[in-house]
């Protein structure tokens, strides 16, 4: 064994060292790997904080202040702004906002604009390929595909994954009565500004959400009775348009104010001029018969009339090449109540000469008739008036030929005629408090006004306005309409001004039917007292209760059976 051998005790040794030495030289290099690991590690964790501590930076800049970037800046500038509900009388919402989303894009992000074009045209077809095609590569970074979008259209163009595509959630109007108020709400534009109706007058007031709901005086029940009544006339005499209103003569408030054709205020574009053709504002006509309640008030007011008056109605007038005649001639002398009561021409005619051209001028100039109306609607019609102002100008306006009006003028003189002679301006907004108001006529004459109307319905040319169980009172107005070179006999103008309770009147309702035709019910005729007052009594036994005017009560059959 000698030298050459290994002892065990070296042998040993050396095995020893072999088995030790090792481990110890592996756990150095592990330590010093997990500590560069541990240093690696932290430098990614403060890495990604850094990151999300930008990006949530970034997301509160956006949430509170906005975006910098001009594509972002350019659709926030083109985003509609919200708008205040509008509400009727009793809380019934009429219009409101919703958001809808809307699809826009950035050109500039778009990578091929034939292949974008074409997808998008797949999902919505009702887009011009030339007119989008064009946005598509127009110079800019912001571009509107397509508003409004439906649920499923969005989900149609955000499933095509298509580079350069967004959504934005825009204000939206919505009328929930599209079309029974679309004349008093009018409309508004794609960036949620009016364009017309009360809209348009209202656009700073609505836009100002903080001072919470418009309320109108609109009652839209009560619209609605007027607005089916006015429908069922126009069909069954063939007219071509049709207008009225209900005013609260005490407060000036018009609960209903309707003209007919309408159209659908949430799709403006679509409708006709005549049908966004306001004639209860804008349209202006000559209004007949109705005219001789000022006559007759104006005439008693001065003192130069009484009720005790006469004129001789047995012949025609002829002056300046005209003659005044009387449609239902008595061809005799007539009292001044017989003459509203038959709606004498030649007797009107007389007494307004009897008051004098320049008092009658001012007469009714005092009532609102010969300057535009202040109502809260765009669409407002300036009266015609004559110029000059002659004689025959007061004969032929004693009767209502030779100036035209709108219906709300008429509505607001004729309010005084019934409230006690108080002048009182029409409005669409609900009143608080009292409304402004200046006396024209005496609360005497205005009591005989209220008999005198009651008497038409009772004796003269309303009787179809009799109402079943309220007292009416009234007058009719039929005017021919005035042409370039004269006048249509067969184009009328049929109205009714119609109040109640007529003892004290509470209430003012007018209708008008333009060119009516007559039927077989009414043996031809389309004159007012066939047409547009049994209209009118239609309206006011469907808004009398609703309105909450009782009716007159005497026990007799016929109105315990209305009752029920």
């Amino acid at each position: 064994m000698g030298g050459q051998g290994i002892t065990p005790d070296s042998d040993g040794l050396d095995a020893f060292t072999a088995v030790t030495d090792e481990p110890i030289r592996l756990r150095g290099v592990q330590k010093a790997r997990l500590e560069s690991g541990r240093q690696r590690l932290a430098l990614v964790i403060v890495a990604f904080a850094l990151c999300f501590a930008s990006l949530a930076g970034r997301l509160t800049q956006l949430a509170l202040f906005g975006t910098n970037d001009t594509q972002r800046f350019a659709v926030r500038e083109n985003l509609a702004g919200p708008r205040a509900d509008i509400m009727d009388r009793n809380g019934q919402i009429l219009a409101t906002d919703l958001r809808v989303p809307s699809a826009y894009a950035n050109p500039k992000e778009i990578w091929s604009v034939d292949e974008t074009v074409e997808k998008l045209h797949s999902v919505l077809p009702d887009l011009d390929v030339a007119t989008l095609k064009a946005r598509l590569t127009a110079d800019k970074q912001f571009v509107w595909i397509k508003r409004d979008l439906t649920p499923k259209e969005q989900d149609d163009i955000h499933n095509l994954g298509l580079p350069g595509i967004s959504f934005e959630n825009e204000e939206r109007r919505f009328y929930l009565q599209s079309r029974s108020v679309a004349h008093v709400l009018g409309f508004v534009d794609t960036e949620n500004h009016g364009l017309a109706g009360l809209e348009r007058v209202m656009d700073q007031r609505l836009m100002d959400t903080k001072q919470g709901p418009l309320t109108l005086s609109i009652d839209l029940r009560v619209q609605h009775a007027m607005r089916d009544e006015l429908a069922k006339s126009m069909a069954n005499f063939s007219c071509k348009g049709a207008a009225g209103l209900v005013m609260d003569v005490e407060t000036g408030e018009l609960v209903a104010m309707v003209s007919l054709p309408d159209f659908d205020s949430n799709d403006p574009g679509s409708a006709s001029p005549d049908a966004r053709f306001n004639r209860t504002t804008l349209g202006v006509y000559e209004m007949g018969s109705t005219f001789k309640t000022f006559t007759v008030a104006m005439a008693l007011d001065s003192g130069k009339v009484t009720l005790g008056s006469g004129y001789d109605a047995s012949k025609p007038i002829h002056i300046g090449g005209y003659t005044i005649s009387d449609y239902h001639a008595e061809n005799r002398w007539l009292t001044v109540p017989e003459i509203f009561q038959h709606s004498s021409n030649i007797g009107s005619a007389k007494m307004a000469l009897d008051v004098g051209v320049s008092a009658h001028r001012a007469f009714l100039s005092k009532l609102g008739l010969l300057s535009r109306p202040k109502i809260e609607v765009a669409e407002v019609g300036a009266p015609l008036v004559p110029h000059p102002w002659s004689e025959i100008s007061t004969m032929t306006i004693a009767f209502g030929h030779g100036m035209a009006v709108s219906p709300v003028q008429l509505a607001k003189a004729a309010g005084a005629m019934a409230n006690g002679g108080w002048l009182i301006e029409p409005t669409l907004i609900k009143r608080d408090g009292p409304a402004p108001r200046e006396r024209v006529i005496s609360d005497k004459t205005s009591k005989i006004m209220r008999e005198l109307l009651r008497e038409v319905v009772t004796e003269g040319t309303g009787k179809l306005a009799n109402a079943e169980g309220y007292d009416i009172g009234g007058k009719t107005g039929t005017a021919e309409k005035s042409e370039r070179h004269g006048y249509d006999k067969h184009a009328l103008l049929s109205s009714f001004l119609a109040i109640f309770p007529a003892q004290a009147p509470r209430y003012l309702v007018i209708v008008i039917l333009d060119e009516p035709h007559g039927t077989k019910a009414t043996y031809g005729f389309a004159t007012a007292g066939w047409t547009a007052a049994p209209t009118a009594a239609r309206v006011i036994e469907r808004a009398a209760p609703i309105l909450q005017v009782n009716p007159r009560w005497d026990g007799t059959p016929t109105q315990i059976a209305a009752k029920g």
